[in-house]
Order: C-alpha cells, then sequence, then structure tokens
C-alpha cells in the first residue's frame, strides 16, 4: 500500500498548490520564487545528500549513458518528424516530450517498491538524464529551431514557419563569430544550471574517490527533504488546465511521444542492461517517469507557458503512477 500512497502523495501537493493559487492564497506569478529556490538550491542539495550517504559505483555510469541516450533520441526525433508544423508547436513537444522526473518523483517511487538500495541506481540513471533534461534539450531545441535565447518566441515575433528565421553567414568573418555564439551559448546553457554544474561535481568526486564529509550531508540533509515537496507545489502553483483546443491538442501529442517512448525504454532496459533484476526494475521505473520539472522552467522560458507545462507534468505524473505500478507488479509475477 505504501508504494501506492508515495506517488498518490506528490499528485496531492500538485492539487494542493493549483487549489491553493485558484484561491488567491498564491499569487499567479509566486511560482517563480519556488522555482528559483527549487533550482539553485534545493534540487543541487538533494544531489549532494545523495552522493554524500550512497555508496556510487563506478560501473554504474553505465546507467548514466543509457539514460543520457534515451533523453536524447525523442528531441531529435520529434524534431524530424514535426518538421512541417509552427515552431512553437515545435518548441513545445521537443521540450516536454523527453526527458525524466528522476530527483522528484522516481526516487519516492523506486524506494517505495524496492527500497533504499534503489536510490543509487535512481541517482546514477539520473546522472545523464540531467545532461539532457537541465540544459540539454533545451540547447538542442533552440539551436534546431534557431531561437534566439533569453526571449520569449513571441517576443521574437515568431509566426507559423517550422523554424525561426535564419541566414547561414557566407563571410568567413561572420561564420567564425557565429560558431563562437554558439559554442558559448551551449557553454552557457550547461554550465549556468545549478543542478548540472553539482552532478559534474559529484562525478568528478565520485571518480577521485573521495568522501563527502559527514557534516555536509547533515547540512543538506534538509534540503533533500524538501525536494519532492517544493518541487511538486510549485508544478501546482504553476499550472492549469487547456485554455483551449489548440492546447489540449499539444498536451496529448506530448502523450503520444511520451507513452511508446517510455514502454520502448523501459523494455530496453529490463532485456538488455547487464545488471541484477532490483537495478534493471530501477532503471524501468525512470524509464516510465512523467515530465521533468525543468521542462517547466524551459517552456516559460521559450514560450512563456510555463502553466500548460505544468498541467502537463501532472497529466503525465497520472499516467506514471499506473504504469509503474503495473511494471513492478508484473515483474513481481514474472520473477
Amino acid at each position: 500500500m505504501s508504494a501506492i500512497l508515495q506517488p498518490v502523495t506528490l499528485l496531492l501537493i500538485i492539487l494542493a498548490g493549483y487549489l491553493f493559487k485558484r484561491r488567491g492564497l498564491f499569487g499567479e506569478r509566486d511560482y517563480r520564487v519556488i522555482q528559483a529556490a527549487e533550482f539553485n538550491l534545493i534540487l543541487p542539495g538533494a544531489i549532494v545528500y545523495s552522493f554524500a550517504t550512497n555508496p556510487h559505483d563506478v560501473s554504474l555510469l553505465w546507467l548514466s549513458a543509457f539514460a543520457f541516450v534515451i533523453a536524447a533520441v525523442p528531441p531529435l526525433l520529434i524534431f524530424l518528424a514535426t518538421r512541417r508544423r509552427p515552431v512553437a508547436d515545435r518548441a513545445f513537444v521537443m521540450l516536454n516530450g523527453s526527458g525524466f522526473n528522476v530527483g522528484c518523483f522516481c526516487f519516492p517511487v523506486a524506494t517505495a517498491f524496492l527500497g533504499t538500495a534503489a536510490v543509487v541506481p535512481a541517482a546514477m540513471f539520473d546522472i545523464g538524464n540531467c545532461v539532457m533534461v537541465a540544459a540539454g534539450t533545451n540547447v538542442l531545441t533552440q539551436t534546431l529551431l534557431h531561437i534566439q535565447p533569453g526571449r520569449t518566441l513571441a517576443e521574437q515575433h515568431a509566426g507559423d514557419a517550422p523554424t525561426m528565421p535564419y541566414e547561414r553567414p557566407t563571410d568567413p568573418d561572420a561564420r567564425r563569430l557565429a560558431r563562437r555564439a554558439l559554442r558559448r551559448t551551449i557553454a552557457k546553457g550547461f554550465f549556468g544550471s545549478v543542478p548540472f554544474d553539482t552532478y559534474l561535481l559529484m562525478i568528478v568526486l565520485m571518480l577521485a574517490d573521495v568522501r563527502i564529509p559527514d557534516v555536509v550531508a547533515s547540512l543538506v540533509q534538509p534540503l533533500s527533504n524538501a525536494n519532492a515537496f517544493c518541487s511538486m507545489l510549485m508544478v501546482g502553483m504553476l499550472m492549469d488546465l487547456p485554455a483551449s483546443r489548440r492546447d489540449v491538442r499539444d498536451v496529448l501529442e506530448v502523450v503520444a511521444w511520451r507513452v511508446p517512448f517510455a514502454i520502448a525504454f523501459a523494455l530496453l532496459a529490463w532485456f538488455a542492461l547487464p545488471f541484477d533484476p532490483m537495478i534493471r526494475e530501477t532503471v524501468v521505473i525512470c524509464c516510465l517517469a512523467p515530465t521533468a520539472v525543468f521542462s517547466t522552467l524551459f517552456t516559460d522560458k521559450v514560450l512563456g507557458n510555463a502553466r500548460l507545462a505544468g498541467f502537463t507534468l501532472a497529466l503525465t505524473a497520472v499516467i506514471a503512477l499506473f504504469t509503474m505500478t503495473g511494471a513492478h507488479l508484473l515483474i513481481g509475477a514474472l520473477g
């Protein structure tokens, strides 16, 4: 029963944030306060606490590589499959159709199903996943669609074209400056993400066999404990129900991409990864996760529509609750 109650609790927190906003207890833009705290303080603290309190085997970096690949493939396929759609539609599906909500959703679910030992493989999976969800998917979307960073598509006067207007420079000096600007944008996208930087530091410490002191774990433990609550409350505060048929279509399109990918990746993880059943089941659960909280952040920056991304996260979380539970029961019955 506890295995079911954990994800249900997360959904109830989302609902509480939404109802509090509807009743005027939260303002329309108040979610940005928790958003800033979540991505710059709380989530990095949870990452540090995970590495400080659990032994991380270097061989599990294969899980990180697997997660990176399955998080990177969907936006590329979505980009190719939607090449005749308006740029705003393509950006929404690319930003929300890939990536996995591991730290806020999978950690408590996997722990409820498999015990605390599941935290380690889930965290190693999240290293590769975080490369994409914390920066890579946003950088890839902006680069492929020629979206200018720092301004929403509305501010860039996006039309119905599949990409933003772009003219490839012909002058050698102009091309060199364009390449330098692209490298600067990519570097800023990655190294400007505090969670990504934190994971990078943890990997370096792990490879150097440096143990994080217990006092550091004690300092960041309150942040780790607050991670799931704050992130789900933020989603509830920012989300709104779809306002039009176009919004409904966009959300359903994300679901239509995510569910087949999730099932395919879960099957690949169970049958192809060379690890014991507990680790493989943990990865299966991660593959069935809802959209990442980062999707709301980047959708806000690119489209100015975090609310629809928040609803997408909530809907995919409900779907994940059923698929994760079903996968756990199926694996248990087969085992």
